[in-house]
């Protein structure tokens, strides 16, 4: 029997997914979700509201994990080391030991999947890109998985994702990332500004206390201190950043 494994970013894409397959009536074994420790609070409650979603309809409640368990989370090590997250130093080392790492440490414990390795079988796991970035979408499996992409094989994109939580009577999960995530935009530092600030600060102070080398700030290219103290006088889209984060869905 195949065990199959989804990897739960909590953004639009990966929650419109979970939807649909518990709508198609697809087994669904585990759902995981790693926390860096930097989500906003929004991202949080979503998560419990939506575990009571998922369990009347008869799918798996969400699993937080962490690396390594109980440890410091990427903002505390990012002020430990007076460094910025990966990102902004131009690798994506936040997702690969953040998220991905602790949900392969999970799956290589758990019974089920080491049952199936035994007898020489794959776990199957559910990624959430859309049908608008069905490029992300290259591994079609390894040693262990068999990579399965449903998003893309039902042609859904972002506009369809959003319908299916709608349609499905929840509110829109909102942005899934650390709150100082280096590819966030302008736009969206200000935004969070407004909206958590006591964040923004927190975020501030990490900026701050980083020893800086070619890069100006957490944005790469410019430091959120000038956009949240409208120092800056260059237009948002010169301001995008290179690179994206490399999570599962935002």
């Amino acid at each position: 029997m195949t065990v199959t494994v989804v990897s739960y970013g909590a953004g639009t894409n990966s929650t419109a997914m979970l939807i649909e397959l518990a709508i198609r009536k697809e087994k669904v074994d585990l759902i995981l979700f790693s926390d860096t420790g930097g989500e906003r609070p929004h991202t949080y409650n979503y998560i419990l509201r939506f575990n009571a979603w998922l369990k009347n309809h008869g799918m798996p409640e969400i699993i937080t994990v962490v690396k390594g368990g109980i440890q410091e989370t990427l903002e505390q090590s990012c002020l430990r080391m007076n460094a910025l997250p990966s990102l902004a130093y131009g690798y994506k080392r936040c997702s690969q030991k953040y998220k991905i790492q602790p949900q392969n440490k999970y799956v290589n414990n758990w019974a089920p999947a080491i049952e199936e390795w035994c007898y020489g079988h794959k776990v199957v796991s559910l990624i959430g890109f859309d049908a608008d970035e069905h490029h992300r979408a290259k591994i079609s499996e390894d040693k262990k998985y068999i990579y399965r992409y449903p998003l893309v094989e039902w042609d859904m994109g972002r506009d369809e994702c959003i319908a299916t939580i709608e349609n499905a009577g929840l509110c829109l999960p909102g942005k899934s990332a650390c709150f100082f995530c280096p590819s966030t935009k302008p736009w969206e530092i200000r935004q969070l500004a407004r909206q958590y600030p006591d964040l923004a600060q927190r975020a501030l102070a990490m900026e701050a206390q980083a020893k800086l080398t070619s890069m100006k700030g957490l944005g790469r290219r410019f430091a959120w201190r000038d956009i949240l103290s409208q120092q800056n006088t260059i237009e948002d889209e010169e301001l995008v950043p290179e690179m994206t984060c490399g999570c599962y869905d935002g």
